[in-house]
């Protein structure tokens, strides 16, 4: 085998592994995690044993295209750490996290998935999650959030922000925003009912 047919197949196989990484990211942001290897392969137009021969396994699949999921997960809780009020930077990371998270539905499984596989993001993740709950200290101490939150509560408020279907993108984040507005009260210590954003018509609502 020439260097030039080595190099070929190196390229080929870098290609592939990028599209298949790109189809598994856009399938699990639009469809959540139960989209099979089998559609992977299809849409990313190679065989079922591609997939696998550069992904063992399911896990080790997600795991890659969490990757940048997770690092917006700790920008986005940096974020509220820099904030000067605690509560404000606790605010921004739900309505930050539920607006993301309406446009990728695999987006909060890199804050409450433990995948098998995903060993390498693990450190990261724990990291971000020690950083949220420094986040939640402070808020709690500066008597805006309610002793009994825990962050189970967060993955809660992502679990049911994902059952939100609107028919587009637009409509999506504008529910999100919404349903993030009510959660913040609901977690306040001492609800101060502020004006919610706008409502948006969703397919429950039709007929009314």
């Amino acid at each position: 085998m020439t260097a030039q047919v080595i190099t070929k197949l190196r390229s080929d196989a870098r290609d592939n592994r990028g599209r298949i990484l790109a189809v598994a990211r856009a399938a699990f942001a639009a469809e959540g995690l139960d989209v099979p290897i089998r559609e992977i392969a299809r849409r990313a137009e190679v065989g079922v044993a591609t997939v696998y021969r550069h992904f063992q396994t399911k896990d080790a699949l997600l795991a890659e295209a969490f990757a940048e999921q997770m690092a917006s997960c700790s920008a986005i809780v940096h974020e509220g750490l820099a904030a000067d009020d605690p509560w404000s930077g606790f605010s921004l990371v739900i309505e930050r996290l539920m607006e993301v998270h309406a446009l990728d539905r695999g987006f909060a499984r890199a804050f409450t998935s433990e995948l098998p596989e995903a060993a390498y993001l693990a450190a990261d993740r724990e990291r971000t999650l020690r950083l949220l709950l420094e986040l939640v200290r402070r808020a709690k101490e500066s008597g805006l959030l309610r002793d009994d939150f825990v962050l189970e509560d967060i993955s809660l408020a992502l679990m049911a922000n994902e059952g939100i279907r609107a028919e587009s993108p637009g409509m999506r984040v504008a529910a999100s925003r919404r349903f993030a507005a009510l959660m913040l009260q609901s977690f306040q210590a001492d609800p101060v009912l502020t004006p919610l954003p706008p409502a948006v018509r969703l397919p429950l609502s039709r007929g009314q």
